[in-house]
């Protein structure tokens, strides 16, 4: 028997996947709240999303269940929770989460009172017992109990918790000195694995932001961070983490040697190291962006020009069959030699390390290219098999896309989009990414407010929260960078001073969420990038731009409060700051400001593509600098009718140059 359908009109694929469950689902809000309420029953919270291979495997088993769903259904007012489209209602839970169980994950399980205060939390529970921890029905059974026999016990036992998250969030500032920058490299390098590439062990995560730092230091360690940033970027290639077939690479590896993925893909992975290969400048670099930025465009773009959330871990076996995960990547070397022949079937299978054993499940093996050609001849037989391979891979049943469109991992799309086109000479990526800001600026932008996603052309009614402003402000600002257009740096400029009324805190930082946003348990604040940067973060660097283009001291000055608070995570645990020290070493280089000016041509892109190897360099050219609105080319000229370009800090300038070579 289906229950109640509250989700049938959601704009999130997740909700929607659950809209026809025997649970009486609620979307988050008051209504839900006040059902709990009238009823005296606690609430249980379930967070996941709808690429996430567990919240499919938990739903199987309990939220379609017809018992387990009547239990629910009589005991509990159930909340079902996409975490990219609320990421401040699982911010507060998950740090309930971790603080009562000492590990996070999703899908998330929650247990609360009428106020929001959590009493139990977990992440995948199973429908049977296992390893002698209880069912979720058991769990479940418990927890009904406690709260009908010892409901002041319960409640007592959730204010603690929600006293406990709400403690004073206040961070120490002190600023991130030259000498703590090179203490975050040293302690990088007391954790990378000089091995496989990469920091710690299983499960091992691409550590786009850190890298990016690593890239931009200058410091007495610099050699030491150019070896673990090329030991790194080769080992996440050639690995299966990266699809050898189509591009892109999956979320995480779920061993040391990056050999198995967890096979979902998402956009703000994607996005940020399309960026980061781009910006390398090598062979090694160019290659994987332009495969990367192929992928995302192929196989993410919407209709209406943004990008979609993710593709999913799982795959059907066969249409109408039980998913499974990664059935779409993996490969025997049977199904090599029939898709390609027995000659270059085996040779493929070497090349891609596909063994008779397999090296992922089923004697399937996920393909890996941890040699790739130098040979001429070598490299057309690849091109040729990774054509074949994927128009035959293209007739496997497909993961489902999760077609929602985040107003952050947008805006990281276009950055990533605007920094492969103008590295790469691709005028069709620069294209892609304006359609995408596009998008943002007619459905997202609401009176200078962001709204987070969007789906089929609608958006949604959630606000945006902080990262959204850093990472669609970020976007804007590169846009406004590769063209010259001060409309892209109004709208950029717009959302930061949104972002500073709206987001600050106290001691310098910022909230995640607004001054004005819906109360939670908790304001949610966390400087600490995960797999995307921290709403922190990315504004940060977002400021840092918008000021080298503007000059406006206003957004300095910001930029640098911030800093200082996030000084203790950068010199305790830079794994979760790299963002952070990124713009940090940028400022400390000034940053960078070049303007270029003179008419289009070999000349001018040459001065630009020099310019762009400048680490963290905010980079603009155009042959009309008074017209652009843009304050870093005001004023400049060409240099006796050749572009020229000068170099600059603090909108102090070194002497024009005219010749690339002058440029360093």
């Amino acid at each position: 028997m289906a229950g109640v359908n509250r989700l049938g009109a959601a704009t999130s694929p997740y909700l929607l996947q659950h809209a026809d469950n025997p649970v009486d689902w609620w979307e988050w809000g008051p209504e839900a709240f006040a059902e709990a309420r009238r009823r005296n029953v606690p609430i249980l919270l379930s967070v996941g999303y709808a690429a996430c291979h567990w919240c499919h495997v938990m739903a199987h088993e309990s939220f379609e269940d017809e018992a387990t769903a009547a239990y629910l259904n009589e005991h509990f007012v159930s909340i079902k929770v996409d975490r990219e489209e609320r990421p401040d209602v699982d911010a507060v839970y998950m740090q309930a989460t971790t603080a009562m169980t000492g590990q996070g994950g999703w899908p998330m399980t929650v247990v609360m009172d009428h106020e929001g205060a959590p009493f139990f939390a977990g992440t995948y529970l199973p429908d049977q017992p296992r390893h002698g921890s209880p069912s979720f029905t058991q769990v479940l059974r418990a927890l009904s109990g406690a709260w009908a026999d010892r409901g002041d016990d319960v409640r007592r036992t959730a204010a603690s918790v929600a006293e406990h998250l709400r403690k004073d969030a206040s961070l120490p500032a002190y600023a991130l000195t030259a000498e703590r920058i090179d203490g975050a490299v040293a302690t990088l390098a007391g954790e990378f694995d000089p091995l496989a590439g990469g920091f710690g062990g299983a499960p091992k995560f691409p550590p786009t932001m850190v890298l990016e730092f690593l890239r931009r230091y200058r410091g007495d360690s610099v050699q030491q961070a150019r070896h673990m940033l090329a030991r790194t970027v080769a080992a996440m290639a050639g690995s299966g983490m990266y699809d050898q077939v189509g591009g892109g690479f999956a979320r995480y590896a779920v061993d040391r040697g990056w050999v198995v993925p967890h096979f979902e893909k998402m956009l703000y992975d994607n996005a940020q190291l399309l960026g980061l290969y781009a910006r390398l400048g090598n062979e090694l670099g160019h290659r994987i962006a332009t495969e990367t930025a192929d992928f995302m465009i192929r196989e993410l773009r919407t209709a209406e020009g943004g990008f979609a959330s993710a593709l999913d871990a799982d795959s059907p076996a066969e249409p109408g069959g039980h998913a499974e995960e990664g059935l779409f990547y993996a490969w025997t070397p049977d199904q090599l030699a029939a898709v390609l022949g027995p000659t270059d079937g085996a040779w493929a299978a070497e090349l891609f390390g596909v063994t008779d054993e397999g090296t992922f499940e089923h004697g399937m093996s996920t393909l890996q290219l941890r040699h790739h050609p130098q040979d001429e001849a070598d490299r057309a037989r690849l091109a040729d098999v990774r054509r074949r391979l994927l128009a035959a891979r293209e007739q496997r049943p497909r993961p489902a896309r999760d077609d929602k469109v985040v107003a952050a991992w947008n805006g990281l799309a276009i950055s990533g989009l605007v920094d492969a086109a103008r590295r790469l000479d691709r005028p069709d990526y620069l294209a892609a990414a304006v359609d995408a800001a596009e998008l943002l600026e007619r459905l997202h932008l609401r009176d200078g407010r962001i709204l987070r996603v969007s789906r089929d052309g609608r958006a949604g009614a959630h606000a945006g929260v902080l990262e959204d402003y850093g990472c669609v402000a970020s976007g804007f600002l590169a846009l406004a960078q590769a063209s010259a257009d001060g409309r892209w740096l109004r709208l950029a400029t717009g959302l930061l001073d949104t972002a500073l009324a709206g987001f600050a805190a106290p001691d310098g930082g910022f909230f995640d969420t607004s001054a004005d946003a819906e109360v939670l348990v908790t304001r949610p604040r966390d400087p600490g990038d995960n797999a995307s940067p921290s709403g922190f973060s990315s504004l940060v660097h977002a400021l840092v731009e918008a000021h080298a283009l503007t000059g406006e001291g206003r957004y300095r000055d910001a930029a640098e409060a911030a800093l200082a608070t996030v000084s203790v995570l950068a010199d305790k645990a830079p794994r979760f700051a790299g963002w952070s020290l990124a713009a940090a070493v940028t400022m400390l280089d000034g940053p960078l400001e070049v303007a270029v000016v003179g008419p289009a041509g070999p000349e001018r892109d040459a001065l630009v593509a020099k310019a762009l190897t400048l680490p963290g360099a905010v980079v603009v050219a155009t042959d009309q600098p008074e017209q652009t609105g843009i304050a870093l080319l005001t004023g400049r000229t060409p240099v006796d009718g050749r572009p020229a370009a000068y170099v600059c800090r603090g909108f102090v300038c070194e002497r024009p140059v005219t010749e690339p070579d002058g440029i360093g």
